[in-house]
This record gives C-alpha cells, structure tokens and sequence, in this order.
C-alpha cells in the first residue's frame, strides 16, 4: 500500500519526532519513511520485503526447534485436535480447556497438514509475527508516526518477541495480534471515510481477538488514545464510538471467565493484598520498559518478587512511573505528547498482565517476556522516533537481529530451554521438575532424583514434584522412600486421583494390599475414567487372591479401552484360574493379533485351548510360543506334556516329548515339581517305567521338603500308575 499517495494531503507526514509540531505550530522537517536507507529504496513494496526478510533470516533458528512444555498439551495431548469434530468443540463445548478457540482451530487446521512436525507450526508463527510487523508499519503511517517502518522493523527482530514467536503455544500472541491490528486498521479507516461497515468490521474483528486471547481487552481505551492523537482531544463520537467496544470487552472476559473457571484453569495462584499487588505493578512495569529498551539476560522464567506491602519502600517505582506519566501530560503540548501516547498506550497494554489478575503462569514468576507483546510497541515507536541517525537505526537492528539470533537457541527443544533457564535463574523450582521429568523418561535416574529433590526443597508445598521424585525412586528399587513422597503428595493434594493412584501402586509392591487397594479405590473415586487405576486395583485384587473382584476391575478397564492389551491379558488370565478359559479365549486371540511375537500371549492361548478340550490347537499355539521364545521352559514343558499325555494318539509323540521335557528340567536344575512331572509323564510314554518312578520319587522328595500335601498325594498317584506299566492320559 502506498499510503502517501492514498492521502496525498499528508505527504509531509514523517515526523521527526512524535511531538510533529514546533513551539510556532508549524510542522517540523519530514522524513522519508526510511531515513537510512536511500531514496530510490523507499518504495513500499520493496520495504514490505526488507522487513519480511530480515525477520524470516533472524528466526531462522526456530526451523530446529520442537515441541516445548504446555505445547505437548495444546497441540500433541489435545483430545480435540485429531477429532474431525474438534474445531466445533473447541468454540462449543464448555470442558475444551483454555478458551482460545482461534489458537486451537488453527492448531486443528494445521494438524491436517503436516501432524506431528513442528517445523509446520513454527513457520506460522513467523509467518504471523511478519504479518504483524507489517500491519504495525500500516497503522503507524497512519498514525503519522515518525519512523514508523524503523518501529516495525525493531518490532520484527526484537528479542523479547522471541517468547512468543518461538514458543508455539503463544499462537496466542502472534494470531491475536494479527486481529487486534486488523481491527485498529479498519477502526482508523472507519473514522477516515465515515463507512460504518468498517466500524461494524472492526468491532467484529475485535470480538474475535477476545476470544484468542483476553489480554487485547484494553482495546477501548486506547481508541480513545488514537482519537486524542490524531487530534488533540476526545470528542464525544471517540466515547461513542468506544461504547460497543467497551462493551464487547467486557462480555468478552466475562465469557472467558467463566468458561475457565469451569475447566480449572482459573485457579487462586496469588494471595497477596490489593496494596502488595498495586506495588508489584510499579516494579512490572519498570520491568517490562527495562527489557524493552535493553533485552539482555532474557529468561524463560524469571526469579519470582516478593513484595512486602508494610514496606513504603516497595511503591516508589509505581510512584515514580505516575509522576513520569504526569509530567509528560503537563507537557504534552510540547515534547511529552509523544512520550505520554507511547507510555500510555505501553501502561494499558500491560494492565492484564500486571498482577491484579490471577494467571496461573505467576505461580512462577510475576513477570514474562510473552506478555508484553501486545504493549512493547509503545516504546520501540517512541525509540524509533528519537533516532536520528541513520547508521544507528541500522547498528540498532543488526544487534537486535543478532540477540533474537541467539535467542531462538534457547527454544530448540525442552530440556535446552529449562537447562538455559537454570543457568540464569537458578532457584526455578518448575525448570528443576521438569528437567528431572526429562531425566525419569530417559531412565537417568540418578540425574532425575537430583533434580527433582532440589526442587523439592525450593518447592516443598509442589505436589508433583513429590509424586515424581516418588516414582524416581520407585524405579530405583527405593520402595519406602518412594512411598514417603507418594503420601507427602497425598496430603498436599487429597483430591488428586493420581497421588493415590501411585501410594496405591507402590504399597501393591511392599505387599500391603488392603491398604494399597483402600488407595486405589480413592483414585478411582476421584477419576473414574482412569484405565489404569482399574487395571492396577485389578491387580492388587489378584494378589489378594479375589478373582471375582479383580476379573471385574478388568472388564470396567477394558469398557473405557477395550483394545488395551495388558488389561486383556490380565483378564484371560483371570478367567482361566476360576475356570471359564472358554471365555478367555476371545481376549487371548485378540492379544496374539496385536502382539504376534509375544510368547506368553500364545502360551495364555494354548492353556485356554487345552483346558477347553481342544488340544489341536493348544499345541499349534504352544508350538508358536516355543519358536517366538526356544529356550523357555515353560513353553518346552507345554509342548512336552501334549506330546506326553494327549489322550489322542495322533498328537503323541513321546520320544520328543523327553526332548522337551529333559531340556526343561535341565533349564530348571529339576527343581520345577511341574516339569519334571511332565519328563516323568514323557518316560511312561516311551515305556521307559523305571526312569518315571525314579523322576516321581524325585518329586515326592521336592513335596515333602516343600511340605507340599497336593502335590505329594498326586505323585502317588502317578507312582501307583507307572509301577503297573501304564502311561498318564490327560482326560481333562
């Protein structure tokens, strides 16, 4: 767009500085849009394509960069990104989350795309931030700000966006700042033509950038701000005008809310007093210009204030940035009106985000470089206007391109940026966590338990950390000691269904069942959709030696999942000891198609087989596991024992069946009672008596020193059978 020749009355409109006027009111020298740059460059197509390039070669970074922390939630974890419905849900259903629909349905789009790569997501996000930085130069012209391409510029390649470029999560940013400028765009060209289909457009716009993300909700007043801009006072049409838009904020964070406190997102993460949060909001937003102006040292998250309200002390920075504020409004005929519009605009942009709202990421920090994407604008414009020096405009972007450079490094996957974070900010009790969950899922156990017991002494009262230094511990064979993080993780959070479900797990380990199912079953009060709280009751139910019980856990496990492997395998095997192998076959056949090299799952099957009276096919499946597994006694033995007493002569084969069963008991040094009663059975076959009285007497010795009764009595009777030259028939 060449805005000069669209409004040829203001081809004078480059301003040296934001003041435009001299102590005579006239206009002071203008400027091409591009001060350093040669006059044959400032065509705006080709400026257009600068700032486009220049902001694509310095995030180049970002084309190595993963997934990072709550991205695994929003994208890749999401119910509702695979689901063909699930854009419709995203708006529509109440229980979707964090309410940013125009971010999830964005994520569903591109899903379709390119899944699980997040080389597809980082791209638009740049792609988005281009825009931005575009959008912003056109609202800047309009605005006859002087500088205003040097603003975008400085806007595209400053490190502080980096947080919300970078980290695809903060789609947020990037979409949401796309409709809050479009929005403004139709807004100027609404007050410019006098078309209320651009006023409608613009209110509409709006709306949507509220539902991306609620911190655009100061909108309304800097509206009024523009109308005092571009024209020294607020009339009343500015306040009119401003009505629908300050209406539709305030639908707008009711309606988000609402609709986050109904999915537990909005939850009380800061107790202070209004005086402790008014002084924080002093410190914020030095804090915030700081880092505008000189973004060095940026962190992912920052070490976290504590504001003592008693101490007068804490309110000088909020004292001086209103005394700041004053004097550039008693100046704001002269030089101040510049500097008071950047700073004002900076202020509101930052109300949301300066502590008197609760926003769960200040559990970890009062402070983020995401949330000041929307306001950094005022002071890189006031910035950009002051400089007047080619060479220093050029110097400025080259650093800052460099630092956002070096700064897209820290996002290149999660564990880069917590160890980048620790380095900086080494008390952040979350980086430690989730460093150490990295760790648990590496298996570096060792590195895993370290960190995580240090954030357990920054962050005692954190239950997670608890529950993962639990299962560290777990892992590394520390048994009590994981079940004393489990119950600390308990009593910090009795609700929580999976701090009982791992005190539940872990007790099952020591053998203390009643307890570990008294656990359990609390777990699965508090989430009864959680398979694996059924499958692990399930489990403790048969170590208690309660079929009935456990074979029920099961089946509820395998109702909310029915192609859960390991929950079918639980169940056959449960069926199979109360005696209804019929029904276990199903479950078997269905475990042997999923895992087809899974020897004990061809086993499971050939047992229910053979209990069922169909030894054709307990011996094809026995053959299966024995070749999936040759050296298992177990599959040896079943192989050996229908070979040695199938009660159809077809299927014997006794001279293979002592093969078998020899190598069995030569596995198991003959101390299987099991075993070498199948080798005894295999002797009788190939009419070798003496040999399977001499294994049966062994195991009478096995039975008497085993105090085994059962056993005893039923090698007697094998003994009684042998010793009158007659083979054992399985007839069951």
């Amino acid at each position: 767009m060449n805005w000069q020749k669209e409004h040829p009355a203001d081809e004078e409109s480059e301003r040296p500085v934001l003041s435009a006027v001299d102590k005579a009111g006239k206009a002071k020298k203008s400027y091409h849009i591009v001060p350093f740059l040669p006059s044959s460059w400032n065509r705006d197509w080709l400026l257009a394509l600068l700032l486009a390039f220049g902001t694509i070669i310095v995030y180049l970074p970002v084309r190595h960069a993963g997934f990072i922390w709550d991205d695994y939630g929003m994208i890749l974890n999401n119910p509702l990104i695979p689901r063909s419905d699930g854009w419709y849900r995203v708006w529509f259903n109440r229980s979707a989350g964090d309410f940013v629909p125009p971010t999830v349905t964005s994520f569903w789009l591109e899903w379709r795309l390119w899944g699980a790569n997040p080389l597809g997501y980082h791209l638009d996000n740049i792609l988005l931030h281009v825009c931005n930085a575009l959008l912003l130069w056109g609202v800047l012209l309009r605005l006859k700000i002087p500088s205003a391409w040097l603003a975008a510029a400085i806007f595209a390649v400053h490190p502080v966006n980096v947080a919300s470029v970078a980290w695809i999560t903060e789609r947020k940013n990037t979409l949401t700042m796309l409709l809050l400028l479009t929005s403004v765009h139709c807004y100027l060209t609404f007050e410019d033509s006098g078309r209320r289909r651009w006023f409608c457009l613009a209110a509409g716009i709006y709306l949507l950038a509220l539902t991306g993300k609620t911190a655009v909700v100061p909108l309304p007043v800097v509206l009024l701000g523009l109308g005092w801009w571009r024209r020294g006072r607020i009339d009343r049409k500015d306040v009119q005008h401003s009505l629908i838009f300050f209406a539709l904020a305030g639908t707008g964070s009711l309606l988000a809310i609402w609709i986050q406190h109904g999915a537990s997102i909005g939850a009380v993460v800061r107790t202070e007093s209004l005086w402790a949060r008014s002084a924080g909001a002093g410190w914020a937003l030095w804090f915030y210009l700081y880092k505008a102006v000189l973004p060095l040292n940026l962190i992912f998250i920052y070490p976290r204030w504590q504001i003592d309200p008693r101490n007068a002390l804490s309110y000088i920075p909020l004292i001086l940035w209103g005394t700041g504020l004053l004097i550039c409004w008693q100046y704001r005929n002269a030089w101040g009106k510049g500097a008071l519009f950047a700073l004002g605009y900076f202020s509101v942009m930052l109300l949301p985000v300066l502590g008197f709202l609760n926003i769960y990421f200040m559990r970890f920090s009062l402070v983020a470089d995401h949330w000041q994407y929307f306001a950094i604008i005022g002071p890189i414009a006031l910035v950009a206007a002051i400089i007047r020096k080619p060479v220093l405009g050029a110097a400025l972007l080259l650093v800052l391109g460099v630092l956002t450079w070096k700064q897209c490094g820290m996002y290149t996957d999660t564990e880069t940026l917590w160890r980048a974070t620790l380095r900086q900010n080494p008390d952040c009790w979350m980086a430690q966590v989730n460093l150490g969950s990295a760790c648990l899922q590496k298996g570096q156990l060792d590195m895993a338990i370290a960190y995580l017991e240090n954030a357990v002494q920054t962050k005692p009262d954190f239950a997670h950390v608890h529950g993962d230094l639990g299962i560290a511990l777990l892992q590394q064979g520390r048994v009590d000691d994981a079940i004393t993080q489990f119950q600390t993780a308990v009593q910090l959070t009795p609700d929580n269904a999976d701090a009982h479900y791992d005190l539940g797990s872990a007790l099952r380990q020591t053998g203390k069942l009643d307890e570990a199912v008294k656990q359990l079953q609390e777990a699965m009060r508090l989430d009864p959709a959680s398979v694996k709280t059924f499958d692990t009751l399930g489990d403790a139910y048969m170590s208690q030696g309660k079929l009935a019980e456990a074979m029920a856990e099961f089946k509820t496990a395998l109702r909310l999942k029915p192609d859960d492997i390991d929950t079918q395998k639980k169940l056959a095997d449960a069926l199979i000891k109360t005696g209804e192998a019929a029904k276990a076959i199903p479950y078997c056949e269905a475990v042997v198609k999923a895992e087809p090299d899974d020897a004990h799952a061809y086993f499971t099957l050939g047992l229910a087989y053979l209990v069922t009276k169909q030894p054709e096919q307990a011996l094809a499946n026995y053959k299966e596991a024995s070749r999936v597994a040759p050296n298992t006694p177990q599959c040896l033995n079943a192989l050996a024992w229908i070979y040695a007493t199938s009660p159809k002569a077809e299927l014997r084969n006794g001279a293979e069946a002592v093969r078998l069963a020899a190598q069995a008991c030569h596995i198991t040094k003959r101390q299987n009672i099991e075993m070498l009663d199948t080798l005894a059975a295999a002797y009788a076959e190939t009419s070798r008596f003496d040999e399977a009285i001499k294994t049966v007497e062994e195991i009478r010795t096995l039975s008497v020193s085993n105090h085994d009764t059962n056993t005893l009595n039923r090698a007697q009777r094998r003994l009684d059978l042998y010793k009158i030259g007659k083979p054992y028939r399985d007839e069951q």
